[in-house]
């Protein structure tokens, strides 16, 4: 969420902000607007509490009960002015939050213009694309052939979207969750294992509702939202809360599924698993102090790359563009993996520096070393990696010429001594 102070003191730098993400600047004039009728209606109550104070005080100095009742009938007629201003306070102040919570980002001044994905800039690529002596299957025929990928099972108990990964599928996808849990801590993350299921105000803080509410799962009965990236509880762990700088920067890593009301475009990702209602995923997070952040963001990057890298897996770094940043994102670097079966870059990271956007929003802050002021900490958050278009990247680039795939050096001791996945 975006400081409103900022949006009136200088409005023009939203309307270029919004403008560069090919928005309409009109909810700034919303803004405004609302922002003006509460500090006038403020003004209003507390002029007439104003005056009902300081007519209580002559109430009580009266002698006569005919004068005192005649103020007193006045004092209750404004008691009820008062009550309805307060209400109209409550409600222009709640349309001001939430107008204000449905502008997105500023991006950060070195994030290229540019209209969508199309226009990202690609940063480097590492590695060479691998080269087959036989053509490379995609993923949606190799699985099924070794009968680790089942779609008819996955269509009988959910519908479309969903997939069984059966004995050595199922295995090679909890050794990459695990295996990239392990990985996150020896770079000096925490473990967190989190609830799936949040309260509506997480998903607030995070930046997912009011903005993506048609996205996500939603159970009314108790209120409870599934979580669409493990972002969402960890942006949560420190809502409202004031931790000391010196415990900065804090760095959590937590695998979860995660659910998304999908909308499937026709004729795209229609074909395997790169796209679905549930998958999994293992997150990092990061608190820093403001700052610190563009490193801490450079940090996260070589941190998802290493998952790359020891996989032996082809990949490439590429800046999103401001029509292509996301509602919550200041900066965002996407890390895409080679699928030679697919023929394509598939996306497993996006790494996002949000600045102090979720922060202002689940109020989170610090308390500097020097004992100044609270302050809002930064956020940062990325994939480090998402499933299941990593698990494709491992069995498109694994395969072999009989239709097995050989399992990757660094998954072997989460496999039980299987080291290649056959009929």
């Amino acid at each position: 969420m975006l400081d409103i102070k900022l949006i009136r003191e200088q409005p023009e730098i939203i309307r270029e902000a919004l403008a560069k993400r090919q928005m309409d600047s009109d909810v700034v004039d919303s803004v405004l607007e609302l922002d003006e009728k509460r500090r006038a209606l403020i003004l209003d109550v507390e002029s007439r509490k104003s005056e009902r104070n300081a007519v209580s005080k002559e109430i009580g100095r009266m002698k006569t009960a005919e004068d005192r009742e005649s103020k007193i009938t006045a004092m209750r007629e404004l008691g009820d002015e008062i009550a309805v201003l307060d209400e109209q306070l409550k409600q222009v102040e709640n349309d001001l939050r939430m107008t204000v919570a449905g502008i997105p980002n500023i991006p950060d001044s070195d994030v290229p213009f540019g209209k969508d994905d199309k226009e990202n800039v690609v940063v480097r690529v590492i590695g060479e694309q691998k080269q087959f002596d036989f053509e490379p299957k995609p993923h949606w025929e190799l699985g099924p052939e070794l009968g680790i990928l089942n779609f008819e099972a996955g269509v009988k108990l959910s519908g479309t979207r969903f997939y069984v990964l059966e004995g050595a599928g199922a295995r090679l996808q909890r050794a990459l969750i695990f295996w990239m849990v392990d990985l996150h801590i020896r770079q000096g993350y925490r473990e967190i294992y989190p609830p799936w299921m949040v309260h509506q105000e997480v998903m607030f803080a995070s930046g997912q509702l009011p903005k993506f509410a048609d996205n996500l799962y939603h159970d009314a009965v108790e209120d409870y939202w599934m979580v669409p990236t493990a972002e969402v509880p960890l942006t949560g762990m420190l809502m409202g809360e004031v931790v000391n700088e010196q415990q900065l920067p804090i760095n959590y890593t937590a695998y979860t599924a995660c659910f998304r009301r999908e909308k499937m475009s026709a004729g795209k990702d229609v074909r395997g698993i790169k796209r679905g209602h549930q998958f999994d995923k293992v997150e990092m997070y990061k608190y820093c102090a403001p700052e610190n952040a563009s490193q801490e963001l450079d940090n996260m990057v070589a941190d998802a790359e290493a998952t790359c890298r020891e996989l032996g897996l082809t990949y490439r770094i590429l800046l999103q563009c401001t029509g292509d940043l996301s509602f919550g994102s200041h900066k965002t670097y996407d890390i895409e993996v080679w699928a030679p079966g697919c023929k394509e870059w598939l996306e497993v990271s996006s790494i996002s520096n949000i600045g102090q956007f979720q922060a202002r929003r689940a109020n989170i802050k610090y308390r500097p070393a020097d004992g100044g002021q609270a302050r809002f900490v930064n956020t940062l958050n990325g994939s480090g990696l998402g499933l299941p278009r990593t698990l494709i990247a491992v069995m498109e680039n694994y395969q072999q010429a009989d239709g097995s795939i050989v399992v990757p050096e660094v998954l072997k001791p989460f496999m039980g001594g299987l080291e290649v996945i056959q009929k």
